[in-house]
């Protein structure tokens, strides 16, 4: 499953907006690692970016193939220097902080309060129930 013509030339352009020249990158391929059999560790499909201006390293191992992973490996370090320029975090860095803020653990004092809220509600609840006669 090659990369389309399309998204070749859309990494291109974003390459050259944020400055990224192929004479600016170290690229080289190693031999993978992890699951995958004999195929993975007799090929060097995983690729090694290091942009030499910024010193930002990349590793990609994503695919099986060598195409692929140039692509991913490429991508990623445009997000990189991206989050870098603009200071701003991309949607993998927002969603990663989004997970972690949902696992963190709640505080004594916070779950004192949310408590005592549901307490609240289920009185005013309570109020709103149809009054019984004798």
């Amino acid at each position: 499953m090659p990369v389309s013509k399309e998204k070749k030339q859309e990494l291109e352009e974003r390459m050259i907006k944020l400055g990224i020249k192929d004479d600016d990158l170290i690229e080289k391929f190693i031999l993978g690692s992890g699951k995958g059999g004999q195929k993975i560790n007799k090929t060097s499909s995983c690729v090694y970016i290091k942009h030499i201006p910024t010193s930002i390293e990349i590793k990609c191992q994503q695919d099986r193939s060598r195409e692929m992973n140039r692509f991913y490996a490429r991508r990623d370090l445009c997000e990189r220097i991206e989050t870098i320029l603009f200071k701003e975090k991309s949607e993998k860095q927002q969603l990663t902080e989004k997970i972690r803020r949902q696992k963190k653990r709640r505080t004594r004092k916070q779950k004192e309060k949310m408590l005592e809220d549901k307490r609240k509600h289920s009185e005013t609840k309570a109020f709103r129930s149809s009054v019984k006669t004798d």
